[in-house]
């Protein structure tokens, strides 16, 4: 039996795979498509994360869609309003429809000769993979792994008598009412878990190796809740979006000129809402603001429940589990009936999926960042991602935009592959991922390189990716157009200086 042919197949219905399919239905009307989902409901990270009190750490004026807006008071939202959010949009725009759940894609090979992708797919039935094929791949499935997070090996473990959990894979049966609550890490999930675990636990202890900076941001937007009662929620989201845009790419240029100040303000700022006599090296970090990401505490809730007493933060390196909780290299010991490791993330590009071009594996790490959209040598596919320093939204709209620009332009020129290429080779290569967080390092072998110019530099600032993906040329000099049997476009053939 002929694999099923559809024109675009999108790998991931969460909210890069819904807002991709919307672009596509919206810029390229006359396309066949499918959105591929591994698990059994759309809504991908807000679907997955179950942890209490899971929240966006941005807000939702920017990690919304652009063309839905967000009108929940609550501008730092929950997760469950989070996945309604993306639900809603699938079902007003008919995406719902188009979406093969349980559909698990194993890998993806390309073909010159033919100008497609196959996808052998895994289909929840159990039964033997099914083969699909498309003429252009959108890759909406995140940087992480699905199946766990990241634990490190902690000497002693398995004498830990109480429950040992990863907020990856949150228990929905865990009973924490009343009980000691150790969460070790630092980061997002930690300073989230940490509040949230307070209001039933009898006490919560956040055990970080290092300090990370944290900032405290209103949950509601006032100005906006205000503004919608005389204004069309269009123009007030608008609005906020623009404002927090400009904001988010202020602060972190800030951040990048003058880390000394803005590190006085971020640590004035905790200590303040912490009070008299609390230990600031719990929140000094040794490295700059935004060598790191910093983390968001909706109105100032870590630093309440640590002012309150319901929770509290030691910072020193793990000996060892004991039978009754952790032992520090101090020597001291914290009491536990449940730990959660809090301790980030498995990196994981393509949803897990081996990929390869005319059956040869194509190793992404040997491979370059096509304006943070594409890879080098990688034919008519896109990988969405996000931005590190702001809300992951705002680049994934711009990447699917730039992707079905790409696909009318090559219809206009009649040419069906499309293949970033660095012919020169003279650019000079630096880390994709310009932070300095462990589930990068982790990955560094593993994920592709950036370069130190155009179009392979990843400039992480919405304004100059929207000046360049939504208005700039897409025949660049670094895109190779061909199709099966005939020779390269014109002008494409080459790279320029």
């Amino acid at each position: 039996m002929s694999a099923e042919h559809l024109d675009v197949l999108i790998v991931g219905a969460g909210l890069s795979g819904v807002g991709a399919a919307y672009h596509l239905m919206k810029h390229c009307p006359n396309k066949r498509f499918a959105i591929l989902e591994g698990r059994a409901a759309l809504g991908g990270t807000w679907d997955l994360f179950r942890y209490p009190g899971i929240r966006s750490d941005s807000d939702m004026f920017t990690l919304g869609y652009n063309f839905k807006p967000w009108t929940d008071p609550q501008a730092i939202a929950d997760g469950p309003s989070i996945r309604r959010y993306i639900a809603d949009t699938a079902r007003e725009n008919g995406i719902d429809g188009k979406i093969r759940y349980q559909h698990q894609v194993l890998k993806a090979d390309w073909c010159s000769e033919t100008a497609c992708w196959t996808l052998q797919v895994q289909r929840g039935d159990g039964g033997e993979p099914i083969a699909l094929s498309c003429n252009q791949l959108l890759m909406c499935t995140g940087y992480y792994r699905y199946e766990a997070g990241y634990t490190p090996d902690f000497k002693g473990r398995e004498l830990f008598q109480g429950a040992f959990v990863h907020p990856q894979l949150w228990p929905d049966n865990l009973d924490y009412r009343d009980k000691n609550v150790v969460v070790i890490g630092s980061g997002a999930t930690a300073v989230t878990l940490v509040p949230a675990l307070a209001a039933k636990a009898r006490h919560v202890t956040m055990l970080q190796r290092s300090p990370s900076y944290v900032v405290s941001l209103p949950q509601a937007d006032r100005l906006s809740n205000f503004l919608r009662r005389w204004l069309p929620a269009t123009v007030v989201y608008r609005l906020a979006r623009t404002r927090n845009v400009a904001f988010q790419l202020g602060f972190y240029k800030l951040a990048k000129g003058l880390p000394t100040l803005v590190r006085k303000l971020l640590l004035g700022q905790a200590k303040r809402q912490l009070g008299a006599g609390f230990d600031m090296r719990h929140f000094s970090p040794r490295y700059k603001p935004w060598d790191e990401r910093v983390c968001v505490v909706p109105d100032g809730d870590l630093f309440k429940v640590l002012r309150q007493g319901k929770a509290s933060m030691v910072t020193e390196h793990i000996d060892g589990f004991t039978a009754k909780g952790i032992r520090l290299k101090s020597g001291k010991e914290l009491p536990a009936d449940v730990i959660v490791s809090a301790t980030g993330l498995e990196l994981q590009l393509f949803g897990g999926m081996q990929v390869a071009v005319d059956g040869v594996p194509f190793d992404a790490a040997k491979s370059m960042g096509y304006r943070g959209i594409m890879l080098r040598d990688l034919p008519n596919a896109a990988v969405v991602l996000g931005y590190t320093n702001a809300s992951w939204t705002l680049k994934a709209d711009l990447s699917s935009e730039y992707f079905c620009r790409l696909i009318n332009h090559m219809d206009a020129i009649g040419m069906r592959q499309c293949t970033p290429r660095d012919t020169q080779r003279q650019v000079k290569e630096a880390p994709f991922l310009d932070l300095a967080s462990g589930y990068i390092k982790r990955a560094a072998d593993k994920i592709p390189t950036q370069g130190d110019r155009a179009p392979w530099k990843l400039y992480q600032n919405y304004l100059l990716d929207l000046a360049l993906l939504r208005y700039g040329k897409v025949e660049d000099g670094y895109l190779a157009f061909t199709s099966p049997q005939r020779t390269e476009h014109a002008g494409t053939a080459s790279a320029v200086s």
